[in-house]
């Protein structure tokens, strides 16, 4: 697990001098920094990277190319770690012996909706909703004003599966849609509400 720099010097309470032990062990390889503040133990199994990108920055929650992928909505293995944030206004990256962290701001109003409470390692997690991931997506992507943009980056860029667009949430996403204020989300709500229409018809 992470450990905060106040629960290790708590830890270390019984050392002459805490601060000393922790830079020896820092020294020895025996505690890694992730960032200021935070440190986890060397060869730790059961420390979970997806909690970990909330407590090295936030709040926030796992989305974009992340939550696609664990969602299962994209072919491609992600290694590097994206989430959401807000009220921050400029994207962020940390880069740690752990691996990369990337945080992309959303409007407020759309933050808090679809968001799934997960467990690794028994630490829990907020996770983008499969219909939230692809709006957050979505947000972020630049040159999608028609439909034909819109099915282009759906297939061509993303390689994403329509039958797995189709059994998304469509109440959800006819319902955080609107509150991105982007073209992009409208033209998907109105492809997905046309294409699962034209299921249920058939």
């Amino acid at each position: 697990m992470f450990i905060d720099y106040m629960k290790l010097m708590s830890d270390l309470s019984n050392y002459a001098s805490p601060k000393a032990r922790l830079t020896r062990m820092l020294q020895s390889g025996e505690v890694l920094k992730i960032k200021r503040g935070l440190y986890t133990k060397k060869g730790d199994t059961e420390l979970s990277i997806k909690s970990l990108a909330a407590a090295i920055y936030g709040p926030s929650y796992i989305s974009f190319q992340s939550a696609l992928a664990f969602h299962g909505l994209i072919p491609e293995k992600v290694t590097a770690v994206t989430s959401a944030v807000y009220k921050k206004n400029k994207n962020k990256e940390y880069h740690t012996p752990l691996g990369s962290f990337y945080y992309c701001y959303l409007p407020e109003a759309v933050y808090p909706y679809e968001l799934q409470r997960l467990e690794e390692y028994s630490q829990g997690y907020l996770i983008a909703s499969p219909a939230k991931a692809i709006c957050d997506t979505l947000y972020k992507t630049i040159g999608i004003e028609t439909q034909t943009e819109l099915e282009a980056w759906l297939f061509a860029d993303m390689r994403m599966d329509e039958e797995q667009l189709t059994a998304l949430d469509v109440e959800a996403v006819n319902f955080i849609a609107p509150l991105y204020k982007k073209r992009a989300l409208t033209k998907f709500a109105e492809w997905l509400n046309g294409k699962v229409t034209k299921c249920t018809v058939q």
